[in-house]
């Protein structure tokens, strides 16, 4: 098939991709490289091939030059909660109108569509400039599905980690930026009392699920993609044997985030393999 991957330069992305060229997909890679790192780029195989394109999705309203789709997978967004307090505007336009974007144009050349959006949603819409972002972003994909024809799937990660994770800089997670911290003798740091509890979810075991999504064609379906497991930040300090500084908590940070619903088991036969103590005990 030839696939479509926004944020292709991404963390989840580039996990996406890798695992796309190797069942012999050809992959066109879309991104602006914000955030995302042409060092991720994929070595192309006699299995499969990607073309790294560098665009803004808020500038692209047609992607026919590139060929004929068939399917797009939009992981392109700016992500992370506490930047989108310094920066909402680009949040709002990237996180919404880029998602308009593709939406219109997957939905008038029946590309169907398979949307990352974000967990945070449950902690509230209006909980911080992120989580609003991507729920617009949400309701875009409902209206062209129910009014324009789009075929789309929504899927909402829960507190990804794994390899190509973000290790510097604002936009990291906080096992990127803890494994970062170990490696160069710098304090890592709790904000709030570190009781607040995470569902980690290991990027492979997403990817899993989007894969099924596109080989089964299953549309018109929201898909929480979390463990349904979640730990204390204090318990992933103890996995690490660190002793973290504790700060002030930050605003907009839900207090928990935990994955109880299992319709991607139901339909997908989807089941996460992977658990945060192998990860951490193999890496560290």
């Amino acid at each position: 098939m030839k696939i479509l991957v926004t944020g292709g330069a991404g963390f989840v992305g580039t996990n996406l991709i890798k695992r796309l060229l190797k069942e012999g997909h050809k992959v066109i890679s879309i991104d602006n490289y914000n955030t995302g790192l042409e060092s991720n780029h994929q070595e192309v195989g006699s299995w499969g091939s990607c073309t790294y394109l560098n665009y803004d999705i808020r500038n692209i309203k047609d992607y026919s030059p590139w060929g004929d789709f068939d399917v797009a997978f939009h992981m392109a967004a700016i992500a992370r909660i506490q930047p989108s307090f310094e920066n909402p505007k680009d949040y709002f336009t990237v996180n919404a109108n880029g998602t308009m974007n593709i939406a219109e144009w997957c939905s008038k050349n029946n590309v169907p569509l398979i949307y990352a959006g974000s967990s945070s949603k449950h902690s509230g819409k209006f909980k911080n400039p992120y989580t609003f972002s991507k729920d617009i972003g949400e309701d875009i994909i409902k209206l062209y599905e129910e009014h324009f024809n789009l075929s789309s799937t929504i899927t909402r990660f829960y507190n990804v980690y794994g390899p190509y994770q973000l290790t510097e800089g604002g936009y990291t997670t906080l096992i990127g930026r803890w494994l970062h911290n170990m490696e160069n003798n710098i304090q890592c740091e709790v904000y709030g009392d570190g009781e607040q509890r995470r569902d980690f979810t290991h990027v492979d075991d997403i990817v899993e699920a989007l894969v099924n999504i596109m080989d089964n064609k299953v549309y018109g379906y929201d898909f929480e993609l979390g463990r349904g497991k979640n730990v204390s930040v204090n318990e992933v300090a103890k996995m690490m044997n660190i002793t973290p500084v504790y700060k002030d908590a930050k605003p907009g940070e839900a207090r928990h985030t935990l994955n109880t619903d299992n319709t991607a088991n139901q339909i997908l036969g989807w089941n996460p393999q992977k658990e945060l103590i192998d990860y951490l005990k193999n890496i560290i």
